[in-house]
């Protein structure tokens, strides 16, 4: 199944505008943000170069996503980051015996299907009913971006020097569709390097122009 990754410009021609479509989205966040004592999503001022356009950033397969946690989850609890062919019981055993952890990280504690990464810096994910009742824990792209830089020597990348991210699709994908994602090299992490680059040049780009990193 497929999963988008949408950027969202955190400017004020979008978020002001009596038609953002994210309005509900950003009101829960910035009240999550607010009773976890920290600041409201910020919104920039147009400049030139920036619009309120909606743009995909990458896409890539569900199972794919799940393979890179598990390798963030072994790799954080000090375990050996193997490759394996497909997703068995040890992930789920992994998160079960370290729940805490999962919880405690922004790339393993956040819905598959829905959800957002904001440029606000916050250590853990922000959870409360309402969160968890629409797109689930608000992450932070600071924090992603990190954890990311974290796991990746454990999968064969450079974090100061990745290679170049996957082109983003062309249009939205429905959940049941297949990702449209280009075949895969014959590195045993290439599907965990394939959402690796995804996400980290979501949180790049996210931090460096001030947008919101949006799951679909």
């Amino acid at each position: 199944m497929a999963c988008d990754l949408w950027l969202v410009p955190l400017v004020d021609v979008l978020c002001h505008s009596a038609d953002n479509p994210f309005a509900e989205e950003l009101a829960l966040y910035d009240k999550a943000l607010g009773d976890a004592g920290l600041p409201p999503v910020p919104v920039y001022a147009y400049m030139p170069g920036l619009s309120g356009d909606v743009a995909p950033v990458a896409g890539f397969d569900y199972d794919a996503l799940h393979f890179l946690r598990r390798a963030y989850l072994l790799q954080i609890c000090g375990l050996p980051v193997t490759p394996v062919d497909e997703l068995g019981g040890d992930y789920e055993q992994l998160l079960e015996m370290f729940e805490t952890t999962a919880q405690q990280s922004h790339l393993v504690w956040h819905y598959d299907h829905a959800g957002a990464y904001v440029p606000v810096e916050f250590p853990h994910p922000l959870s409360n009913d309402e969160l968890l009742a629409g797109g689930g824990p608000l992450g932070s792209s600071h924090t992603l971006l990190r954890e990311l830089e974290y796991v990746g020597p454990a999968i064969g990348i450079d974090p100061a020097n990745p290679p170049v991210a996957p082109a983003p699709p062309s249009g939205p994908t429905s959940l049941e569709e297949p990702a449209a994602t280009p075949p895969y090299d014959d590195n045993p992490f290439a599907r965990e390097r394939h959402v690796w680059l995804g996400l980290h040049a979501a949180a790049t780009r996210s931090l460096a122009q001030g947008s919101m990193v949006v799951f679909s």
